[in-house]
């Protein structure tokens, strides 16, 4: 936790606390167990940074990269526009678990406001710009397995070759600093959700 953070103990729990970031103007709780929890967390992120090295870092890039909303609204719109109905139904999944993974994402992480690893702990430095302030859940995370599960029964290995570069994306956020574990386990959760949404929409 930042060193700027206030903390103020809760009368009610003398092992909660409440911390006020000025820098993100966020609100963090630590309580109990939770505290336990997300000191765990924080410790896996920063452990991860021993790994480092200049061709895992490349590819962690590249994972990212894969995963943003740019690369998916090209493979949706490539998959559509060969014009046939095997390819309308691959853009239109890809479509849907990417959006639906995002649109869940952004929701949770603009209710919970948990900062960026880089604002929260001292003297740490993603390797990748951060799109946004908030860390918890991982969108690209939830977009990918979206996108996964949307794709999970498709022919040809589609499946798990997708599910495949989810694993990739969400473990090259971690990599690069840009989520904590957590944020990309609730990631995973919600991409699953957003992929079987998915398949009900586009059978």
């Amino acid at each position: 936790m930042s060193e700027d953070l206030q903390p103020i103990e809760i009368a009610a729990n003398p092992d909660a606390s409440i911390a006020i970031d000025p820098s993100s103007a966020t609100v963090v709780v630590r309580l109990g167990r939770l505290q336990r929890i997300l000191s765990f967390d924080e410790s896996v992120l920063v452990a991860v940074r021993r790994f480092h090295s200049p061709w895992r870092t490349a590819v962690a890039r590249t994972l990212t990269r894969l995963g943003d909303g740019k690369s998916w609204t090209a493979a949706g719109l490539a998959a559509l526009s060969t014009l046939t109905p095997y390819g309308r139904h691959l853009g239109l999944r890809i479509g849907a678990g990417a959006i639906l993974g995002s649109l869940f994402a952004q929701a949770l992480k603009r209710s919970l406001t948990r900062p960026r690893p880089d604002a929260s702990i001292e003297g740490f430095e993603a390797l990748v710009a951060n799109p946004d302030k908030f860390s918890f859940p991982s969108g690209h995370t939830a977009a990918a397995f979206g996108v996964a599960v949307a794709l999970a029964d498709e022919p040809h290995g589609v499946g798990p070759a997708t599910l495949l570069l989810g694993t990739g994306i969400g473990l090259s956020r971690v990599y690069l600093g840009a989520h904590y574990p957590l944020d990309v386990l609730a990631g995973v959760l919600l991409g699953v959700c957003s992929g079987l949404a998915a398949r009900l929409l586009v059978a």
